[in-house]
């Protein structure tokens, strides 16, 4: 039996139960470990909840610069959409908590830790693996698969009984998860694919009708495939993506509402909310589109769905990520310069984009007499180009093929 566990604790319901079970069946030392990823209501009086919960320690670190830094923009570079539209802040801030996770641990002198993640869902594994790959000799306790507890409204009432403050009521049981990159909330009515979200689902975003009827335009400059400034005013990634944050929210910009194949073989109903990542997904690719040369752009794309799946399947700290990394930081020398969006009722237009190492050839691509396009040399390149096809149908044509 392991006599210090460090929890990982966001102050929801789950993990509110979880320390003072842990204490109660462990009969244990808990410590909580909180990382800020950018989140802001679920930090409120956290220290406070975690003792009253029965840790004996809390610990709430500032995680948001390297959230960005060193996940939240490598994905962005890496074009990295889960099935093509999750942007993935859960995904992307499991590995890094689980390192900080595991870092507390081992400084206090933990033989354990604990995370709340349920039996069917991804961050198990995102949890477990990674500290697999950066701790192997700490034993890991996931409460959700072995405990007694039946639903959220049996966890709610513990809670009531206990004295442990939260969020989660029997009229509102949302299981929410914020960062910086995004919002996910789980479900309640949610669960069900016929139904439309209540309007009380959404944490971030106002109603795509409610919107402004004036669309917003901005404008994001990019150096090295990483954005560095938000009309015209340079900002860290962390200042950035919160001001892209309320301007996508106030238009209706970034809510998200998918059934997505969860690793563990299920399908569920998920909705995000993830203002600045599609705002900054779709202004990144543009660039890509004008800066990257067919062949690259053509292999990125692919590269992209694998690296997606690899975040999403919780396989950050592997050699293969590196290596995707490898390829994709030189992919992004070229993707500089800005583009132009248009933001209105919930819908994103490209206006313009410029690059200095723009590929785009304005006396090539024209139909006007500046066309310096070699049109006779059309006829060559096709014969060549059909060549395959052609030859393949003179032998097999009349051959049963």
């Amino acid at each position: 039996m392991p006599n210090k566990i460090a929890l990982a604790y966001s102050g929801g319901l789950d993990t509110s139960v979880i320390a003072r079970w842990l204490v109660e069946n462990y009969g244990a030392e808990v410590i909580t470990v909180t990382g800020n990823l950018g989140q802001q209501k679920e930090l409120v009086n956290i220290e406070e909840k975690a003792m009253r919960s029965g840790a004996s320690a809390a610990f709430i670190l500032d995680l948001a610069d390297e959230f960005v830094s060193d996940y939240v923009f490598p994905a962005l570079k890496a074009g990295a959409l889960y099935e093509g539209l999750y942007p993935m802040a859960t995904a992307l801030g499991r590995p890094l908590l689980a390192k900080a996770l595991v870092e507390i641990a081992i400084r206090e002198g933990c033989d354990a830790v604990a995370h709340g993640c349920t039996g069917k869902g991804n961050d198990q594994v995102r949890f477990e693996a990674s500290a697999a790959a950066l701790a192997p000799q700490l034993k890991v306790i996931a409460p959700l698969r072995d405990w007694e507890f039946g639903s959220r409204e049996e966890e709610i009432a513990y809670c009531e009984q206990h004295g442990i403050p939260v969020a989660a009521t029997r009229e509102n049981p949302y299981s929410i998860d914020e960062n910086l990159w995004g919002t996910s909330i789980e479900c309640g009515v949610l669960e069900d694919p016929k139904v439309a979200p209540p309007a009380d689902a959404f944490q971030r975003t106002c109603s795509p009708q409610q919107a402004p009827d004036q669309a917003t335009a901005v404008t994001i400059e990019f150096s090295n495939g990483t954005p560095v400034a938000l009309d015209g005013v340079p900002m860290d990634g962390v200042r950035l993506i919160h001001a892209l944050n309320e301007l996508g929210g106030a238009n209706g910009v970034g809510r998200i509402d998918m059934v997505e194949n969860r690793l563990v073989g299920i399908k569920s109903r998920e909705i995000y909310e993830a203002p600045a990542a599609v705002i900054l997904h779709r202004a990144h690719e543009e660039l890509e589109r004008l800066t990257l040369d067919r062949e690259t752009a053509h292999h990125k794309r692919k590269m992209a769905a694998d690296y997606a799946n690899l975040i999403y399947n919780g396989q950050w700290f592997t050699p293969l990520r590196q290596a995707f990394d490898a390829f994709i930081e030189a992919t992004q020398a070229v993707v500089n310069g800005w583009v132009r969006l248009s933001l209105y009722k919930g819908t994103i237009t490209t206006e313009a984009r410029w690059s200095p190492n723009s590929l785009y050839d304005p006396e090539l691509a024209t139909y006007t007499s500046a066309d310096t396009f070699d049109h006779k040399a059309s006829a060559g390149f096709i014969k060549v180009f059909s060549l395959p096809m052609r030859t393949w149908h003179q032998v097999n044509e009349g051959k049963g093929q």
